[in-house]
């Protein structure tokens, strides 16, 4: 069993999430039903049929299908895109930074730049081509967001490396966003937006600077294999570690001011925009790009990308938390399943989710877990709805007549229910 806390802030009222009944309904269920993934309850319920839409193209559905409507509504956004959100602006300044940084040899940017390839890409392309191996951890359903077997959600920028390196690049950056399932916290959010650059050398490139540099080589003697290059020198590994180093040193301190290669070796490297943009701009909580509120929009409508903005908070009203708890399923349960039901049905009010206790029962070995959910609003403009579902202001009963909430004393237990201080929403013990 396990509780969660929830926090919200609230202009006049606090509400309370229509999360406890859900989870009841769903996880009382898995007592019979096992098997049944806890994801499925999430995908059937905003999607209908065997396939799923995404970028007007369909992708049939099959067991591995995963992503909650939640999740897809996302997809298509491009934040870094749109003019004057504070993800574009950092976007806008590291790319000023490399055309005028890095320059080909004939006079143009040495980086090409990719921002708007499609987030859906295969399998292969988010881990075979990196060689990540089939049994690997980073491949689990429970990390990753997959429309079938075959395409997923990408859960980094490095799924596109395989291909433009094919095509012939040695210098690019890749930025949009990618997907993880993830812990709900001010500094983790299922969708964000990741830049990468990639750098390739050939033999002249690195050494053709260096004074009697003609004997170098990229490579030892070695085997080579279709996966695994030679083994490089020292003196390439050298040359390259002190580039990538210069090129970071560089591009932070532009930021923030002082304080499948064949032939060739190079470095990669990502950075995630929103980490940029919160220390930059001061923004706390890494929820509030997703905003539509104009307050918070036209902050950073500036007429200088490199004008410091320092962020102004929208609410200061005080959190509400509430604790949760529910019987686990024996089997095909993640914890993150637990947190794309929280932001499937309480969307971005809900800012952090702790496990707070575990319970297994002594004579039928069932698991249960206690958990925290803090939610506090960002926003609080009136004339936007919290939530289409949700329970009475804190204290109204929202059942009259049907007893289904906790008592401040277990009636079972005869004291409150795993330390819950009768603040549980849905005590499943009793």
């Amino acid at each position: 069993m396990v509780i969660w806390s929830l926090t919200e802030r609230m202009q006049h009222h606090h509400i309370k999430l229509c999360l406890a009944n859900l989870v009841s309904s769903i996880f009382k269920s898995s007592r019979s039903l096992t098997s049944q993934p806890i994801t499925s309850e999430l995908t059937a319920s905003g999607s209908s049929g065997s396939s799923v839409e995404v970028l007007g193209k369909s992708y049939p559905r099959d067991d591995h299908s995963n992503t909650p409507e939640k999740i897809l509504s996302k997809v298509g956004k491009n934040l870094h895109n749109r003019k004057y959100h504070p993800l574009w602006l950092v976007l806008e300044r590291v790319k000023h930074h490399f055309y005028k940084q890095y320059i080909g040899p004939y006079g143009t940017p040495l980086f090409s730049v990719f921002d708007g390839l499609s987030p859906v890409v295969t399998t292969w392309q988010n881990f075979d081509s990196l060689l990540v191996p089939a049994d690997h951890p980073s491949r689990k359903k429970g990390d990753n967001y997959y429309l079938n077997r075959i395409h997923m959600l990408r859960s980094h920028t490095s799924a596109h490396q395989w291909n433009l390196i094919r095509a012939g690049l040695n210098a690019f950056l890749v930025v949009g966003d990618v997907y993880r399932r993830d812990q709900i916290d001010s500094h983790h959010y299922p969708v964000f937006h990741q830049l990468e650059a990639v750098r390739l050398f050939n033999k002249h490139q690195l050494f053709g600077d260096i004074k009697d540099g003609e004997p170098l080589q990229l490579f030892e003697q070695s085997s080579r294999s279709a996966q695994k290059q030679e083994t490089h020198t020292l003196e390439a590994v050298k040359l390259v570690e002190f580039d990538l180093k210069q090129t970071l040193t560089k591009l932070m301190t532009h930021l923030f001011g002082d304080a499948g290669a064949q032939n060739n070796i190079g470095w990669a490297f990502g950075l995630g925009l929103e980490r940029l943009a919160m220390i930059l701009y001061n923004i706390p909580d890494i929820r509030i790009f997703w905003s539509e509120d104009e307050r918070f929009l036209k902050q950073f409508r500036v007429p200088n990308i490199n004008q410091n903005v320092q962020f102004q908070p929208l609410s200061k009203y005080p959190a509400l938390v509430n604790d949760i708890s529910f019987w686990l399923p024996s089997q095909n349960y993640s914890e993150n399943d637990f947190y794309d039901l929280v932001r499937t049905i309480g969307g971005d009010l809900v800012e952090k989710v702790d496990l707070i206790d575990k319970f297994e029962h002594p004579n039928l070995g069932n698991a249960a877990t206690f958990h925290g959910k803090e939610a506090k609003r960002y926003e609080n403009a009136e004339s936007q709805p919290l939530l289409s579902n949700y329970l009475p202001p804190y204290g109204e009963d929202p059942h009259p007549g049907r007893s289904d909430t906790h008592p401040s004393v277990c009636p079972r237990r005869g004291s409150a229910s795993a330390g819950c201080g009768g603040q549980i929403l849905t005590c499943l013990l009793c």
